[in-house]
């Protein structure tokens, strides 16, 4: 809790704007903001540090692998993030989310596994939360 954590890049250097569609895997380095969809799986390069932001209006239909990831959108697909995960009010995914860090805010919504990747052992606490009508 205490321990030393990178920071995640405050800086945006792509954004995929609101109703921009992309069909097809998106791969990254430094920050990337989503408003529009993505129907693919979204990766940041695995030896750069990487912050993906995905918006209150966007979407991701497929699999988010990022070290940094801030989710007030909407996931479809697994998520992994290998150093902090933020969950804000308005996010809503559906698929496991492997985290190391986590801060999840009041309303956000998980229909699928929380499994913490810690050092010594995972723990799976599997979460099924209505979806709000």
């Amino acid at each position: 809790m205490f321990g030393k954590t990178s920071k995640p890049n405050s800086r945006i250097d792509s954004l995929i704007g609101a109703g921009t569609t992309i069909e097809g895997n998106v791969t990254f380095t430094g920050g990337l903001r989503i408003d529009g969809e993505i129907r693919g799986n979204v990766y940041s390069l695995t030896d750069q540090p990487g912050t993906l932001v995905v918006s209150e209006h966007a979407r991701i239909e497929g699999e988010v692998n990022v070290p940094h990831l801030v989710i007030n959108g909407t996931v479809n697909g697994q998520v992994r993030s290998s150093v902090s995960l933020e969950l804000q009010p308005r996010a809503r995914v559906t698929g496991d989310v492997d985290y190391n860090s986590i801060e999840l805010h009041l309303g956000a919504i998980v229909d699928g596994r929380l499994v913490h990747q810690g050092a010594t052992s995972a723990k799976a606490v599997e979460l099924k939360l209505a979806s709000s009508h």
